[in-house]
């Protein structure tokens, strides 16, 4: 059903399904270095699935279904299972025998929480266009990731630059908002990519070196993030693009900026040290935040606060969405734990 925005709910992830292995290690060392490692567990990840489960956790009320593809073996039928027990309508979540399923290795480092990722992209290559079908979903957001992890969406398709171009406009064109998901690529991948998906964006949520690679306006020296530069990067690509809004997270803060000149800064909840197992999937739960306000027509400083309060909660957990609460709860965390 195409619908009317009136009549539209929910949220449809496309892209992304893949099982991480949550590795916890004493720190990160370096080429011919040596670290202790210190536990592992295993979840699901990547952008489709994060935020198909932190919207559930969010609020279990709120249809989320999804697209992707996995392999027909024990790690996809794991997948599967995820979005079962989470709630999440997987009509949509194509399985192939021609590829394993895609998994990475995400490292947690002890000494400062943050991660490094190595993957085997797996069926992720195999998934296109052609596994999209918005006719029947009454969603009102689609949330589209991850270029550059996906061979068979990054190349040229048809007349279109890319398949996530034709992925975007065809959700577009059943009556769907749309927001884009990047990861940590080398910019000129990022710039090449996310570009032309520009026309065809409603909301674009990235963190600070994604801007300036999107941007070309550099926003991070020596190690600190520039508030006033990343708020200018994030303008600038209002500007060339379609987007009603782009919002830049990063540990301290976020800085959102709107179509209709409207700009806010926000700090981010004081996580207690001892309370944060690991960064993996903050930057998900944020965009998860931003997205439920968004759809429930918050004001913009109600929604960068839910943003926050779920990217502080979800640092409780070494996995990507294992500590991510109701949204009544994340926020009453993040009042609880203050604000930096």
């Amino acid at each position: 059903m195409s619908g009317t925005a009136v009549e539209r709910r929910g949220f449809i992830t496309g892209g992304t399904w893949c099982v991480d292995y949550n590795k916890r290690v004493s720190l990160w060392p370096g080429e011919d270095g040596i670290a202790e490692y210190l536990g592992e567990e295993r979840a699901g990840g990547g952008s489709g699935c994060n935020l198909a489960l932190d919207m559930k956790r969010l609020d279990p009320a709120m249809p989320v279904e999804t697209i992707g593809i996995v392999g027909d073996d024990e790690a996809g039928r794991f997948l599967l299972q995820v979005a079962d027990e989470a709630g999440v309508d997987r009509r949509q979540m194509h399985v192939t025998g021609a590829a394993g399923t895609q998994i990475t290795d995400a490292f947690v480092s002890e000494k400062t929480r943050r991660r490094v990722h190595l993957f085997a992209s797996g069926a992720a290559r195999l998934l296109t266009p052609r596994h999209f079908d918005f006719s029947a979903t009454s969603a009102r957001w689609l949330h589209l990731g991850l270029p550059g992890i996906h061979a068979g969406l990054d190349g040229a398709a048809g007349a279109d630059a890319s398949g996530w171009v034709s992925v975007l406009k065809k959700a577009r064109a059943a009556g769907l908002k749309t927001n884009l998901e990047l990861c940590s690529l080398a910019p000129e991948i990022l710039a090449t990519l996310a570009r032309p998906c520009f026309p065809h964006l409603d909301a674009l949520i990235v963190n600070d070196s994604e801007i300036a690679a999107l941007s070309g306006i550099p926003t991070i020296t020596d190690g600190v993030t520039d508030p006033s530069a990343c708020e200018r990067a994030a303008r600038h690509v209002l500007d060339i693009g379609a987007m009603q809004l782009v919002a830049v997270h990063w540990p301290a803060m976020a800085a959102a900026v709107m179509r209709d000149g409207a700009s806010l800064r926000m700090t981010s909840v004081a996580v207690p040290p001892d309370a944060a197992l690991g960064a993996n999937g903050a930057g998900d739960a944020f965009a998860s935040g931003m997205l439920y306000g968004l759809h429930e027509g918050w004001p913009l400083e109600e929604c960068l606060k839910l943003a926050h309060a779920a990217a502080a909660a979800s640092l409780r957990s070494l996995s990507t969405t294992g500590a991510v609460e109701d949204w009544r709860a994340c926020l009453a965390l993040a009042q609880t734990w203050g604000w930096r």
